[in-house]
């Protein structure tokens, strides 16, 4: 699903990245982690297209992102890669189910398909009863919903989520990691999972360690299971 080749990102003299290799497949859960500076957020908002580096490859589903130009990015942008980021990103103004409903309205889709599409994410993750309300009136972990419902509006290929759970207390934050895998589980989706929380990182089928601006391992995650049902 995604492959990285020597990928380097500078910062005026400093190197962020110093020539990154990856590969993820369809389905995989990923969580990169390491100290704070080592490159995890820049190396994620490479992969998902929201930076340039100044060298290397990428390719999403086949896709070589860092050829396409900035119309065509934000359509694939759209359209094939969503995100989840720690402070949820959601506008105020509008509700819980237009927050959701935003992305698809961009894609180009017609309106009813793309309410149909939220109504049953919004089912599947229990908070069909929160629609009309707007994000100051919910509580973090329905927050935290409302932003994965509108991450997979589109159907994308891939989640990228950055310290998903910096922001929930401990009971939002298992319910998060069950949410995860039920998706996967339903869904089929790929995730790439920036992430501190060692429990979170547990959940993913592999843990690649970067320091310094390279990964320097990969380690086994212990697999810790959650149950996959979503719960209210």
């Amino acid at each position: 699903m995604i492959k990285a080749s020597n990928i380097v990102k500078r910062y005026g003299e400093v190197n962020v990245l110093k020539g990154v290799s990856l590969q993820i497949e369809k389905g995989e859960i990923v969580a990169i982690v390491g100290a704070s500076g080592a490159g995890k957020t820049t190396l994620l908002q490479i992969l998902g297209t929201l930076l340039h580096p100044e060298d290397g490859t990428v390719t999403i589903d086949g896709v070589d992102i860092l050829k396409l130009r900035d119309d065509s990015l934000a359509k694939f942008r759209n359209r094939e890669v969503g995100f989840v980021f720690q402070f949820h990103h959601l506008l105020p103004e509008f509700t819980a189910f237009e927050n959701i409903c935003i992305p698809g309205y961009i894609s180009g889709k017609s309106k009813s398909e793309v309410e149909k599409r939220a109504k049953e994410l919004c089912e599947f993750m229990n908070i069909q009863h929160r629609l009309t309300n707007k994000p100051h009136e919910l509580s973090g972990g329905e927050n935290q919903r409302v932003a994965i419902a509108r991450a997979l509006i589109n159907n994308p290929k891939v989640i990228f989520a950055d310290e998903p759970s910096g922001n929930l207390d401990s009971v939002n934050t298992q319910e998060m990691f069950s949410l995860f895998l039920s998706l996967r589980e339903h869904f089929n989706q790929t995730f790439v999972i920036v992430t501190h929380n060692p429990d979170l990182a547990n959940i993913s089928d592999r843990i690649l360690h970067m320091s310094d601006g390279i990964i320097d391992q990969e380690i086994a995650a212990t697999r810790i299971m959650y149950q996959t049902d979503v719960v209210s």
